[in-house]
């Protein structure tokens, strides 16, 4: 008789804490998910796909209110395409070695932007360097770092005149990475317009 007391009194305390433990575990599922998915995987895609927070006309001063620890997700003005998602990332491989170059296009850490913000306004580059950097503006599919002049082309022009400067990079590799790292999304492939 005081079994069924007992079961009576504490079975809704332990569904109540069993159900808030577990509504805990779904809520922080995405947060946890992004951080083990592979990038280029179908299921980052999946994920990516899903996020909005980089946006068409997001300025610099846009990111004063995010913490280095945030990350600027999913494309900006064309839903992302898993063929050239995927030939993104693969791309993106070779140049690992560098760290102000990001492992995912569509998956940009806000710190990474910060540091590359700061390489855009520091570094002057040379009349030489211009060139090079005018010329990997003429020979990129986007005419530039980004389509527009939004965050993405104030970050990765800091990203080539750092590697243009640090790394000697050339027009054409710089205009590669700007084909690879494009988060605009849509389907073109590499090559092909």
């Amino acid at each position: 008789m005081k079994l069924k007391y007992i079961f009576l009194y504490l079975g809704p305390i332990l569904l109540l804490v069993g159900g808030f433990w577990f509504g805990t575990k779904i809520s922080s599922r995405s947060q946890i998910d992004n951080q083990v998915l592979a990038s280029g995987s179908i299921e980052k895609f999946k994920f990516l796909s899903a996020q909005n927070t980089n946006k068409c006309g997001m300025v610099l001063e846009n990111f004063d209110s995010l913490v280095d620890g945030d990350r600027i997700q999913g494309s900006c003005c064309s839903a992302m395409d898993l063929h050239r998602y995927q030939e993104q990332v693969e791309g993106l491989k070779k140049y690992s070695k560098y760290s102000v170059i990001p492992e995912d296009p569509y998956d940009i850490p806000v710190s990474l932007a910060k540091e590359l913000f700061g390489y855009q306004k520091e570094i002057n580059l040379t009349s030489e360097q211009q060139k090079i950097y005018d010329d990997a503006v003429n020979i990129s599919r986007e005419r530039g770092p980004c389509c527009c002049k939004c965050w993405r082309w104030s970050a990765f022009e800091g990203q080539s005149k750092y590697l243009i400067v640090n790394e000697g990079f050339e027009a054409s590799q710089i205009s590669e990475l700007w084909d690879l790292q494009d988060g605009c999304g849509g389907p073109n492939h590499l090559g092909h317009t």
